[in-house]
Order: structure tokens, then C-alpha cells, then sequence
């Protein structure tokens, strides 16, 4: 294959096709979370068990699309607000879905969602003693990720923005202070609205993205996974090649070599 083109995700030693994530919330039927997916051509889906527990029949038709995608389940700990919860709930997971993959949240404001940096590094550095491979949601705190980093976690997932708010990269100098300084996998996760968004990450070199509202609220989720899909790899593809150094001054696409023709006589 061309190395352009050979351009996999590496998480934990396993690779992947597709560097767009998705969630599974917040979608008005079964029916539309599954077009979605397919839109996408993801190969990872995130689903909190605290929302719906498949050992108790909840949302059938939810899990057996889930089943049928050929995704990769990552569950996540949202709504815990302490280590301690983190971590039995990933326990949990892991015995219910057989996997040792775990996105870890731990909440620690409830008016913008901003993870809790201690209670969060607590819950991983157990998690990765225990055996699972974790991506923990946090923010572009530099000193932070470090910490995640030293513990053991091999990919990060920074916030773009608070979760659901849309507003995109919010400080882009501490967003690009972790992808010049860290080198481990950096996924954006949370806050991205427009396709632009999630583009302009992977222009600045971030890994992936993971994202949920902003495609299950769309008027047309589907088209909006698609057009996320598309704007991921196009924005992959334009740091790759390497995007022009901006300038204060213009300077023209056209040199001039010696006068125009017109300007010859004869």
C-alpha cells in the first residue's frame, strides 16, 4: 500500500482504520444511532453503562445494533463523580462486555462537566495496574496529561470544549502545547459542533476525534456523521502534507519574469 495512504490509528499495540470516534447518546431512535454508525465508517463506539444495562433487557434493540455494527464497544464511566465509582463501574464493564478497554470520566463540576484531575489520575493509575487499557477524558492541562502519560495511559482524549456546547477548540495555544509536548496518541474528545472543528484538529496534528452531540442533534444525523468523517480525513490528509507557513505580508502566486509581452515594443 502507499505510505500515504497506509495511515492506520495504533491505541494499546491494536490499529485502526478510522480516527473518528462515536458516541451512542442522546439519538431519537435505534434506527438513526445505526445509520449513523454506517455513516461514519467508524470502527470504535463509546456507550456509558450507567445509561442502559444490557443484563437487564434494556433498550434490546439499542444492543443488538451495537452487536451488528463490527465496532469496537468502548465503555465510558460517565457520570461518575469520584475514583472510586470510576473504577467499579469499569469493573463492571469489563466483566459485562469482556473487554478491558475504558474511557475514564470523572466529573468534577457539574456546570460545564470539567473532569476532575485527581480523582481522574487516581482512577487510571488503578485502572492500568489492574490490567485495562485506558483513554481518560480530561482536559488540555499540560502538567496534567503528563501525569496520565507517566501513569500508563498510551492515548489521551483532551477536551476541545465542555461536553455539548459545540464551540470547538477553545484554546488552540494549550491544545497545540500538548501535541508539540506529549507523544502518545491525542484524541479530541467533547465540545466540537461543525465538521470545521473536528478538520482543523486533525490539521494541528491531534490523533482523532471522538464526538457524539454534535451528530445526534444534527436535523440529519447521518449526513452529519458523514460529513464528520469526511472533514477528520481531510484534515488528516492536510497534515500529512504539511500545511504553508502563514505571513504577514502578500506575496504573489504568480512571479513575474521580466516586463509582460505586451510591454516588449517591436
Amino acid at each position: 500500500m502507499n505510505a500515504l495512504h497506509d495511515d492506520t490509528l495504533t491505541l494499546y499495540d491494536e490499529t485502526f482504520s478510522s480516527r473518528f470516534l462515536l458516541g451512542t447518546a442522546l439519538y431519537s431512535s435505534p434506527a438513526v444511532m445505526q445509520e449513523s454508525i454506517q455513516a461514519a465508517g467508524c470502527d470504535m463506539v463509546t456507550l456509558g453503562l450507567r445509561r442502559q444495562n444490557p443484563a437487564e433487557g434494556d433498550g434490546d434493540a439499542f444492543w443488538q445494533i451495537l452487536r451488528d455494527s463490527g465496532c469496537r464497544l468502548l465503555p465510558n464511566t460517565a457520570g461518575c463523580r469520584s475514583a472510586r465509582e470510576a473504577i467499579t463501574l469499569a469493573q463492571m464493564s469489563r466483566e459485562m462486555f469482556d473487554t478491558p478497554w475504558i474511557k475514564v470520566e470523572v466529573i468534577g463540576d457539574d456546570y460545564n462537566l470539567q473532569p476532575d484531575p485527581f480523582g481522574l489520575l487516581e482512577a487510571c493509575r488503578t485502572l492500568i495496574d489492574d490490567g485495562f487499557k485506558v483513554l481518560p477524558y480530561c482536559t488540555d492541562d499540560l502538567v496534567l496529561c503528563q501525569r496520565l502519560r507517566d501513569a500508563g495511559c498510551q492515548a489521551l482524549m483532551p477536551w476541545g470544549a465542555p461536553i455539548g456546547t459545540g464551540r470547538g477548540l477553545m484554546n488552540r495555544y494549550a491544545l497545540q502545547t500538548l501535541r508539540q509536548r506529549l507523544d502518545v496518541p491525542l484524541i479530541i474528545d467533547a465540545g466540537l459542533g461543525a465538521p470545521s472543528q473536528a478538520a482543523e484538529a486533525m490539521e494541528m496534528g491531534f490523533d482523532g476525534v471522538l464526538l457524539n452531540t454534535a451528530v445526534a442533534k444534527a436535523h440529519r444525523p447521518a449526513l452529519m456523521a458523514e460529513a464528520f468523517a469526511e472533514a477528520i480525513i481531510a484534515g488528516r490528509k492536510a497534515y500529512r502534507a504539511g500545511l504553508m507557513q502563514q505571513r504577514q505580508t502578500a506575496s504573489p502566486s504568480t512571479p513575474t519574469v521580466g516586463q509582460p509581452f505586451w510591454h516588449s515594443g517591436g
